[in-house]
């Protein structure tokens, strides 16, 4: 593989890593919202999903974002009689949010990131190597 294909791949994802980033900041920022009126949902946590695309300019497969979509798990419920969207057993619906998973992924989504930098600063510094010994 090239150097320009590698860079492109590990661009691509950079992208991908860079949208679930945000999706976790998200996630993170409404996990003690509850909803607004009674009878309403609260926030919902959201997930990425990633795809192998072929990259027909280049040849190669890069990673793509597939899909932002939402967890379907249960809602957390939290006893609060005093809390105006509570249901009649005195529970308000939470976010399905756990902010222990949101860190790890994030942590995750940062390391991934943080390789895929590493790649395309290696790969520049081997170009401008390259690019001194022709001259």
């Amino acid at each position: 593989m090239d150097i320009t294909k590698a860079m492109a791949v590990s661009a691509a994802g950079m992208k991908a890593q860079g949208t679930r980033i945000k999706v976790i900041a998200e996630n993170l920022a409404n996990a003690d919202s509850s909803a607004v009126t009674p009878g309403d949902l609260p926030y919902r946590r959201q997930v990425v999903t990633f795809k192998n695309t072929l990259d027909r300019h280049l040849g190669v497969d890069t990673v793509r974002v597939a899909a932002v979509g939402v967890d379907r798990s249960d809602f957390q419920r939290r006893y609060d009689p005093g809390n105006p969207v509570a249901d009649g057993d005195g529970y308000v619906l939470m976010p399905n949010v756990n902010n222990i998973i949101e860190t790890m992924d994030l942590q995750e989504a940062q390391r991934s990131y943080d390789a895929n930098l590493n790649l395309i600063d290696t790969a520049k510094t081997m170009l401008s190597h390259t690019i001194g010994l022709l001259q």
